[in-house]
């Protein structure tokens, strides 16, 4: 057992507390990672908040880490002590029909378990003050140590350096996979993307890596623009400076409507928007944001028989153990961006001051050193 420091939610809507916890060893089929940094992604603050219904407490969050595997359980054969890995909160077991279709990537070998946070075999590997402590979407990697299931897992170039690529175990791989493997932009298209955090603007890398010749960005926060154009979109707009629907501002700068677009958000009303800018006959519309719980999206059904796609995507439609190397070695050739997207590194004890730099904008990606 290792005692170490982690960042213990205990109720929801309260700031995280820095507690020592116990980290089991690994079972069968399951390693133990120190964890080198993480990165805060509205998907914590959204469990955090109190408003997911699969969220229990207490719990360590965190999905967006990199480290070193520190002890390996009985039966894995993909990683061993000391390789540099990234945790994967979409497994790829490689055995189940998810993992067999090439159509998607959502693998659903421990979906139930990880989804009441819990290891595949039902129980924790983390304990503080006598208490069970819960695990996040099979990652949790708010903890200078954690527990992951072998197929949660990816081996990634030693070289790496792991506070830039911890990103790549979520936002950044959304929002590029959205792009190029759920639209598939095409070269010369027209894209526009609503939201411009962390995500929105890496759906605008991928769109220009794609080749989109005009790329639209849409957010209320207009001290995010200059970032967005860094990035490769085209041009800027904020719905409050027009009086019509933002679709409708849309529709005609484009002459009809957005080869593509994609909400980055979480918004129901934002979605319908994202749809109803796509151009009639051939537009896609692709949903990256998380909405609220029980929340339900609304259009008229002739926006889809005259032939505009509704779409969604997690993770990027990455098969995840197959494509987070790959997306690593395409930041180390620079193919793509990683590093423009840390705007703020902090040590570990700093976490509750990461979630309130992304609750005021001011932050893309606060990365914490463990």
């Amino acid at each position: 057992v290792i005692k170490c420091k982690a960042a213990v939610a205990w109720e929801a809507g309260k700031p995280l507390s820095l507690e020592e916890v116990e980290v089991a060893p690994p079972k069968a089929h399951e390693v133990r990672i120190k964890i080198v940094a993480t990165a805060v992604c509205h998907t914590d603050a959204y469990t955090l908040s109190g408003a997911d219904p699969e969220g229990c407490f207490p719990v360590i969050l965190g999905h967006e880490g990199a480290g070193i595997v520190e002890s390996v359980g009985e039966g894995v054969t993909k990683v061993k002590p000391g390789d540099t890995v990234i945790p994967l909160y979409i497994p790829q077991c490689g055995e189940c029909k998810f993992c067999k279709n090439p159509k998607t990537n959502l693998c659903q070998k421990i979906r139930i378990t990880q989804g009441k946070g819990l290891m595949p075999d039902g129980t924790s590997r983390f304990t503080c003050k006598g208490k069970q402590i819960y695990h996040f979407m099979g990652t949790s990697t708010f903890s200078e140590y954690t527990v992951v299931a072998d197929i949660s897992v990816a081996k990634i170039d030693a070289a790496a350096p792991l506070d830039k690529v911890c990103l790549l175990g979520c936002g950044i791989s959304t929002g590029y996979g959205a792009a190029v493997n759920t639209a598939k932009v095409e070269p010369g298209s027209t894209c526009a993307v609503f939201g411009l955090g962390g995500v929105g603007l890496a759906v605008i890398m991928g769109c220009k890596i794609a080749g989109a010749s005009r790329i639209i960005g849409i957010d209320l926060n207009k001290d995010k623009y200059a970032k967005a154009k860094e990035f490769g979109a085209t041009e800027c707009i904020s719905p409050q400076d027009f009086k019509k629907p933002i679709q409708e501002v849309l529709v005609e700068m484009t002459d009809g409507g957005v080869d593509y677009s994609f909400e980055c958000i979480g918004n129901v009303g934002v979605m319908r928007a994202a749809l109803e800018a796509c151009h009639k006959g051939w537009g896609v519309s692709v949903i990256v944001g998380v909405a609220a719980a029980g929340q339900e999206i609304a259009t008229r059904p002739f926006q889809l028989v005259t032939g505009r796609t509704w779409k969604g995507t997690a993770f990027g439609g990455w098969k995840s153990i197959d494509n987070v190397p790959k997306l690593v070695t395409d930041y180390m050739s620079k193919k793509i961006k990683v590093d423009e997207f840390v705007t703020h590194t902090l040590p570990f004890d700093k976490i509750n001051e990461a979630f309130e730099l992304m609750h005021t904008g001011k932050s893309i990606r606060t990365v914490l050193k463990l």
